[in-house]
């Protein structure tokens, strides 16, 4: 790797821990977006190149949402030095609050997952008079 492109990635990482691509591991962070609704949480992964099998999708302590997929073939990254394929896609997020974990559900379509994560919430309504 070139003297610039290590300072660039060093400068990235710093600004974007969670942002980074894992060379050495071969593992890229997919592109994702997760918006906060009332009642649930929704998170979208682009993971193209993969097959539905291939996917992984875990619920960990403390929220933690972990999505992993191999790769169908590997992707080349030409602006590394040296060229560097990766085989993987692999993501962690975590949800604040409480989640209700059986009731959430996965979706895998043209290349896009996405997974609604109900909220649970305590406490009784209030009637109004």
């Amino acid at each position: 790797m070139s003297e610039r492109t290590e300072k660039i990635k060093n400068i990235f990482s710093t600004l974007y821990p969670k942002l980074v691509d894992d060379v050495e591991g071969k593992i890229l962070s997919p592109l994702s977006c997760i918006t906060e609704l009332e009642s649930k949480w929704i998170l979208e992964f682009d993971l193209p190149l993969v097959n539905k099998a291939d996917i992984s999708v875990a619920l960990d302590a403390g929220n933690v949402i972990t999505v992993e997929a191999k790769l169908r073939e590997a992707y080349c990254d030409e602006n590394l030095e040296p060229k560097c394929e990766f085989h993987y896609f692999k993501k962690r997020v975590t949800l604040p609050g409480e989640i209700d974990e059986k009731k959430i559900t996965s979706n895998f379509l043209n290349g896009r997952l996405t997974i609604n994560v109900p909220k649970v919430f305590r406490g009784s309504k209030i009637k109004v008079e």
